[in-house]
């Protein structure tokens, strides 16, 4: 009785409310682990045996591991206040928390755990996030979120190609796996973007009002889709360029309806809207690849570093504050870790191709800024991520 009542103290603590907060600490810690562990292993100063050829598991856990650590806590927090039904909290969130991290961990213990074993851990977490999402949008009628259910499963087959290459199942569909995944994520921040943009930005900028554009949102998505259909089917050349250009100019003109010069006076606004832009020159080096005039991992470090890692660690930062009661206004300190996202993301991915011959260089700054920008991040939030809403409401 003794055991079971320290364990129900444990899972009624606040890190265990709500999905946000438990997965925005995970994805902050995460972030600074992972990016140490691949400089070491980059520069060879530390040779682990892993489940994953080392390339192949930078990536892996950058778009599986820390994106989808945000985008779940996202969605879990998001759908509660889409439906009005409590999503996982408690024994369960933290059960999913667990999945999550031994996704992490087993890939290290390749030589005493089967490989199918290592594979079915990982891939389980993303179909068991779309039955806990599911499920209380379906319960409550709000069938036109069923779309994330969509894109979180899709995410899951991009998941198994890469496993089914490692395995030895599939020949070369670990690269595909990869495409898949990274375009969904961007489409799914896109998607988000024009809901939440508008709102927030209204919110933050009294008097303004943002234009909403509903036939804009739709071609910008459409003309987005279409440059990751293009590249998952490696249709190259002129129509790539076109497409990718397109999908530039049309998303440039939709954020330019909600822009008003007054967010940069307000760091949780502008660190959205850079988020939003460095999706956009990703679009862009993607049109400059296709004419072969920089590499195609220029864009995707654009999308990556660029579009998921500023976007989601500005989103990590307002959601907290907001569903835990707080002013919706940056610290000085976290202002400056989103200065830093935006460093590292210009250190690694548009001064490498202006002066490619100080790569090492650039890519050392990239590394520290990203680190330094987590490091503030978990230092400020671990205590607002783990404490009891300051206003006294459950969440």
């Amino acid at each position: 009785l003794a055991g079971t009542k320290m364990n129900k103290q444990i899972l009624d603590y606040p890190l265990f409310a709500l999905g946000f907060r438990a997965f925005f600490a995970l994805a902050g810690l995460f972030a600074l682990i992972l990016i140490t562990l691949w400089t070491s292993i980059f520069d060879s100063s530390l040779v682990t045996d892993n489940y994953y050829p080392s390339t192949y598991w930078h990536a892996h856990e950058m778009l599986l591991g820390y994106s989808i650590a945000v985008i779940a806590g996202f969605l879990l927090t998001a759908v509660k206040n889409w439906t009005g039904i409590q999503t996982l909290h408690g024994d369960k969130l933290a059960g999913m928390c667990l999945l999550w991290v031994y996704g992490r961990i087993v890939p290290f213990y390749s030589e005493l755990l089967p490989d199918g074993l290592i594979a079915l851990i990982d891939f389980s977490f993303l179909p068991a996030l779309a039955y806990f999402v599911a499920k209380p949008i379906i319960q409550s009628g709000n069938l036109r979120n069923l779309f994330f259910i969509a894109l979180i499963l899709a995410m899951a087959l991009g998941n198994a190609l890469v496993h089914l290459e490692i395995l030895g199942i599939k020949e070369q569909t670990a690269n595909l796996g990869f495409d898949l995944i990274v375009g969904i994520i961007i489409m799914m921040i896109l998607i988000i973007a024009g809901r939440i943009f508008p709102f927030f930005t209204e919110r933050g900028l009294k008097g303004v009002m943002a234009i909403r554009n509903p036939m804009l949102d739709g071609v910008a998505i459409a003309t987005s889709v279409l440059v990751f259909i293009l590249l998952i089917f490696d249709i190259n050349g002129m129509v790539l360029t076109i497409a990718a250009l397109a999908a530039a100019i049309v998303n440039f003109i939709r954020v330019s309806g909600w822009y008003d010069s007054k967010i940069w006076f307000v760091p949780l606004l502008w660190v959205l809207y850079m988020g939003y832009g460095w999706i956009m020159i990703g679009f862009a080096f993607i049109a400059l690849a296709s004419l072969d005039m920089v590499p195609f991992s220029v864009a995707l470090h654009a999308f990556t570093v660029g579009g998921i890692g500023v976007l989601t660690l500005g989103m990590m930062a307002r959601v907290s504050l907001g569903h835990t009661g707080r002013a919706m206004k940056a610290s000085n300190t976290i202002a400056i870790a989103f200065v830093l996202i935006n460093i590292a993301a210009l250190f690694r991915v548009l001064l490498p191709s202006l002066v490619p011959d100080w790569y090492s260089s650039f890519l050392l700054i990239s590394t520290y800024s990203w680190l330094a920008a987590f490091a503030l991040f978990v230092f400020i939030y671990t205590p607002i991520l783990s404490t009891a809403r300051i206003d006294g409401q459950a969440g």
